[in-house]
């Protein structure tokens, strides 16, 4: 059986309404980490500027350990009620908790009580972005179909450096105008405060959405999975590959977009203008060969191009901290410059590779699973780790370690990526599709 017709209008439609809720998903929930320095001084008290980072990083990496209990719950959501339900749902989610952090008392204000809030929101937004990422790459890789799942979800990774991009500009751009001191008494709410209304509109957005058409004929012929979580149990294999293929798209996402903003400032000791256009040079370049990436693998193939991006990227990491002692603005732009590179044309084709590893009927679920429990060991923990190497060594260059083992791992797993490995995910969805059509005929 062929994948279900779909208007041009209404793929438009999906699209544009999935990708938008992405955007204001990931401003959300990177806004903390572009505040990571003022939080930590306004939430943690500590005579350490260094401790307070510390601890700031750790309600950070926190919510990233509550992202695989959030797949586990909205990724057999999406599966069981549907794609666009969940994506709803977890917008709401998601817009809530952040807002609340922006009315939270300080430390000064009700002592201890501050950081235990905010840590309970923060689990809060790690639950959405549990359940975010498994059903909108779902929703957007079943809408556009075999062929250009690449070149459509590569846009998902765009639209989350953008939203990334964006809580880099609002928090900025805030403490550009308001000034340190401004910022540290008051100013800090403001970005949190925005995401209600961002989030609401999002929200509805999403509310008015089809499901994707597979879903949709699954759903008719009430051939949905019922119990999804026990059914992802026989595709074992599929899920460590996926884990295993994520863990440098994790750890060089969060060096490039949260880490090298601090790294830049407090341990190089550049500038704040420097540090800012780095970032966006660097974040702008990653998107903007996302697309590319996505639409070479459509047409020649996820395994080679992952394999030699793989390398690239664990190179670049090593080059990154390996560089570091010394750095000027000007011999460290080009060490970020590769890792910003490798890691846009890596991150442009792991949710592609994702859906087509694993079927329909379980696609949510599984993807939930085996995508966030990397991300909150080697990706979340990846600014926290890092900073708790430089703090207890005193070098520099140690993170170094961390980032290569996370490329080696994913090296190892595209090694062993076989062709029988996407043939058995295709094969499951047109048995399914084929059932699900005759139950629909008789």
């Amino acid at each position: 059986m062929s994948a279900p017709a779909i208007s041009p209008q209404r793929r438009r439609r999906a699209f544009v309404g999935a990708i938008s809720g992405h955007l204001i998903e990931w401003y959300d929930y990177g806004i903390y980490g572009f505040l990571a320095v003022v939080m930590g001084q306004v939430f943690f008290a500590s005579s350490s500027p260094g401790v307070s980072l510390l601890s700031s990083f750790a309600a950070f990496a926190l919510s990233f350990f509550m992202r695989p209990l959030g797949g586990l719950f909205f990724g057999p959501l999406g599966d069981r009620i549907g794609r666009r339900a969940t994506l709803t749902i977890v917008m709401v989610l998601m817009a809530g908790s952040t807002c609340l952090i922006g009315v939270l008392p300080t430390y000064a204000a009700v002592g201890v009580l501050a950081p235990v809030l905010l840590v309970l929101l923060r689990c809060l937004q790690g639950l959405s972005a549990g359940g975010e990422i498994g059903t909108v790459t779902t929703f957007i890789a079943e809408y556009a179909g075999p062929g250009r799942r690449g070149y459509s979800t590569s846009w998902l990774m765009v639209t989350a450096v953008l939203g990334l991009l964006l809580g880099s500009f609002v928090a900025n751009g805030l403490s550009a105008v308001l000034g340190d001191e401004t910022m540290h008494d008051w100013g800090w709410r403001i970005p949190f405060l925005i995401a209600g209304p961002l989030g609401m509109i999002a929200a509805y957005i999403r509310l008015k959405l089809e499901d994707s058409p597979e879903f949709q004929a699954l759903a008719e012929a009430g051939h949905t999975e019922k119990a999804p979580l026990r059914a992802c149990m026989r595709w074992r294999r599929a899920l460590v590959l996926v884990f295993c293929i994520i863990t440098v798209h994790a750890s060089i996402f969060y060096l490039v977009l949260t880490f090298a903003s601090t790294f830049l400032s407090n341990t190089l000791g550049f500038g704040s203008s420097t540090r800012f256009w780095f970032v966006i040079v660097a974040a702008s370049t990653a998107a903007a060969v996302m697309p590319l990436g996505g639409a070479f693998t459509d047409r020649y193939g996820r395994r080679p191009f992952l394999l030699v991006t793989a390398a690239m990227a664990t190179l670049s990491m090593l080059w990154f901290f390996l560089a570091a002692p010394g750095a000027t603005p000007t011999t460290f732009f080009f060490p970020l410059m590769a890792c910003a590179l490798s890691f846009g044309l890596y991150a442009s084709s792991t949710y592609a590779t994702m859906t087509e590893l694993i079927p329909t009927r379980i696609r949510s679920t599984g993807i939930a699973v085996a995508y966030n429990v990397p991300v909150a060991v080697f990706g979340g923990s990846a600014p926290l780790v890092a900073a708790a190497l430089i703090e207890s060594t005193g070098s520099i260059t140690s993170p170094s370690y961390f980032f290569v083992a996370t490329g080696l791992l994913s090296i190892a797993a595209l090694l062993v990526l076989k062709p029988s490995d996407f043939e058995r995910s295709a094969e499951a969805d047109r048995i399914a599709q084929h059932r699900a059509a005759q139950e629909v005929a008789a």
